[in-house]
């Protein structure tokens, strides 16, 4: 039996309809993505460690949604966000001096060109990938994945400009979802971009505090 038939079993009684949202039903996958990511997101912006179980558990509700629309990258970095989380936990509370609890810095130059050069070669693959796969948006899953990627490789060293990647990420997630008839979930972007754009102030306001200092990698 092929994977996709074996999670198409698992996926499709956890994804029931609860109810319409216009012409468009809303599952429980999607109303459960919605709240643990509005939660998972509120904490980043406070810098809080519990964003990392709180996110775990929006993984897994993501998974489910986006394996059910055939967005096969964003359902496959769901699993990749879970190893990533359970890292950045790690981080968080042993990854500073003496295994102390990391503090907020700035990413250096040379990692944020690391990270800018990596996004065409792995969008570039994964639009390859996605493609033959049927991916119903291959660019722009693939597009979306790779930004995410590194937005959370800067989370999980709670370095400021992990900000940067999640805003561009959500510009395209959202018509992205829209256009798939994930209208709950396109909304809860928005909130997230909101969010975002909050969580970099707070930072910046972190970082420039005198109790505060900053840690570059």
């Amino acid at each position: 039996m092929a994977v996709a038939d074996v999670l198409g079993g698992v996926v499709a009684p956890l994804n029931e309809r609860l109810f319409y949202l216009g012409q468009d039903a809303v599952t429980w996958a999607e109303l459960l993505g919605f709240a643990t990511g509005a939660v998972c997101v509120g904490l980043c912006v406070r810098a809080s460690v519990w964003n990392f179980p709180v996110g775990i558990a929006n993984n897994l509700f993501f998974l489910v949604l986006f394996w059910s629309a055939r967005l096969y990258a964003d359902a496959s970095l769901q699993v990749v966000y879970l190893v990533l989380a359970a890292y950045g936990w790690m981080v968080w509370l042993r990854g500073g001096e003496r295994r102390s609890r990391r503090r907020m810095g700035h990413a250096s130059r040379s990692s944020l060109c690391v990270l800018l050069a990596l996004l065409v070669p792995v969008t570039w693959g994964l639009t390859v990938l996605l493609t033959r796969a049927h991916d119903s948006a291959p660019f722009w899953d693939a597009l979306t994945t790779a930004l995410s990627l590194a937005a959370q490789w800067l989370l999980n060293a709670k370095q400021i400009e992990n900000w940067y990647f999640w805003i561009a990420a959500d510009v395209v997630y959202i018509p992205l979802y829209f256009s798939k008839g994930l209208d709950l979930t396109g909304i809860v972007y928005v909130l997230f971009l909101a969010l975002c754009l909050v969580g970099w102030r707070s930072w910046r306001r972190e970082l420039a505090s005198p109790m505060t200092r900053a840690v570059t990698a």
